[in-house]
């Protein structure tokens, strides 16, 4: 059995006085937060849970979801975490198909005939010491993090605790981590970013925490001048938010910001930068590879459109329709290998096997590496619009609509057609106060795309729809009945 580092009770060290999490209610030292989860753990053992069972924790980001989780770990018990925004209905999906027999939530409001429903206003605060030393072993399932389920029903990620402690291990060799870290979380902590990037790498690193229940400009500037973070993960579409309302608040405390979850235009990164005074760094993963598997460096050579090489302990290629790894500069799809990529989809064997190949990570994403092993991310290829035979990769359209100075987003997709088959539509969303004439977005495109590329319709909207975990929704963009209009059109 393998005690490791990144748990609180595997560390003489951690029971210290150092400030280890806090949220808009209280702050915990190392000490403190050990013993609260193994306050927590002795309740999940009266309540019968152990080795092998799953605990669902359904919370919005508080101090209370980070000792469930632990406390969950401590009994060798795994965790899914559930988005807190589900209906009813999706709530019970995920908690069914994930086998838990305790969730963690407030108030009541779910009821299964194998499932105790735990009030997170009732988790006990003080350690009883009833509970046998802790034994970890790497085989045994840590987390259940579910996909969107943009390709039909969400999908449980099983990863184990040797998948953990390879994702924290090669995050903390790309961006160090250190008792003088402190990281402001913001993100929902139901998707593997928040978990990893900010939660699970800064406790392993020693440093500290600092978690947002709910992001909004206004409060997130508040908490970066009181607490001085030095790092943060966001989206692309929080940083355009900060570029547009940060005014002058002071980020001087930031060393750097994590973007993710989505891509980044150049512009956005360039403006970003510019406006807040700190790099943002561009990085690349799935949830099946635990969450990162490149990343832009901080203090190194940052290429504005890539996502940075592969991160340490990992290997990152691109590979051909045959399985053949392609020479730089050859387009493929990505493909994964290392310690962090997952062990399967649960009680999804088709899946997991069309998935995982030869040993690869198939990501489903269209990718080019560079001379110095940058990747470029071209497209995902369920996304490819085939245009009367000709291949579109709508990110090369929305990378030109982002070079329009008033678009903030942009979004791509394929409308059926009569003749052609499809055809591309761009959905645009518009910095504030930027008024967006279509015809001058068609004139961008027409003087940097090929005619077939360019979109036959832009559509301005107040804001691109996006799933619980930030990505833009395209199912939801092609599946709006006026696209139907343009069946004939192109």
């Amino acid at each position: 059995m393998t005690q490791f580092d990144y748990l609180p009770w595997a560390r003489p060290e951690v029971f210290s006085t150092r400030p280890c999490v806090r949220d808009d209610v209280e702050e915990l030292t190392y000490a403190q937060f050990a013993e609260r989860v193994e306050a927590v753990a002795e309740q999940y053992a009266e309540l019968g849970i152990g080795p092998g069972d799953v605990v669902a924790i359904m919370l919005p980001n508080r101090i209370e979801l980070l000792l469930a989780l632990m406390a969950a770990w401590r009994v060798g018990a795994a965790a899914t975490p559930v988005n807190p925004a589900f209906t009813a209905n999706e709530a019970d999906y995920q908690i069914t198909d994930a086998g838990a027999r305790l969730l963690i939530t407030v108030g009541g409001g779910h009821s299964h005939d194998d499932l105790t429903v735990l009030d997170v206003e009732h988790l006990r605060r003080t350690a009883r010491g009833s509970l046998p030393p802790a034994t970890t072993d790497g085989a045994d399932l840590a987390l259940l993090v579910y996909t969107s389920g943009s390709t039909g029903r969400p999908k449980g990620v099983m990863l184990d605790h040797r998948n953990v402690e390879a994702m924290t291990a090669s995050m903390l060799a790309a961006k160090p981590v250190g008792d003088d870290t402190h990281c402001l979380l913001f993100l929902p902590l139901f998707h593997a970013n928040a978990l990893f990037v900010s939660f699970l790498t800064t406790v392993r690193g020693g440093g500290q925490l600092s978690v947002m229940r709910k992001f909004t400009v206004p409060t997130f500037i508040d908490w970066v001048q009181r607490l001085r973070p030095t790092f943060f993960s966001g989206v692309p579409a929080i940083y355009a938010m900060l570029v547009a309302h940060a005014g002058d608040a002071d980020f001087s405390s930031v060393r750097y910001g994590v973007c993710g979850a989505a891509p980044a235009s150049a512009e956005l990164l360039t403006a970003a930068e510019h406006k807040l005074g700190f790099p943002l760094v561009e990085g690349y993963g799935l949830t099946e590879g635990s969450c990162a598997s490149c990343t832009n460096p901080v203090d190194g050579v940052r290429k504005l459109g890539t996502v940075g090489p592969a991160m340490p302990g990992q290997r990152v290629e691109v590979m051909d329709e045959h399985g053949t790894i392609l020479a730089p500069g050859e387009r493929g799809e990505v493909v994964i290998k290392g310690a962090n990529v997952m062990v399967g989809y649960l009680n999804r064997p088709e899946a997991t096997a069309a998935t995982l190949r030869d040993g690869w990570l198939r990501t489903g994403d269209v990718g080019v590496i560079d001379e110095d092993g940058y990747l470029r991310i071209v497209d995902r290829i369920k996304d490819m619009i085939i245009r009367g035979g000709e291949n579109i990769y709508p990110k090369e359209i929305e990378a030109v609509l982002h070079t329009h100075p008033g678009v903030l987003e942009a979004a791509v997709v394929g409308a059926p057609h009569d003749v052609l088959g499809e055809v591309p539509v761009a959905f645009v969303a518009a910095y504030p106060d930027a008024d967006l004439v279509v015809d001058d977005m068609l004139a961008t495109c027409y003087a940097n795309l090929a005619k077939f590329k360019v979109p036959v319709s832009i559509r301005v909207l107040d804001e691109i729809p996006r799933n619980p975990v930030g990505k833009v929704d395209k199912p939801t963009l092609r599946s709006r009945e006026d696209l139907r209009d343009l069946s004939n059109r192109g």
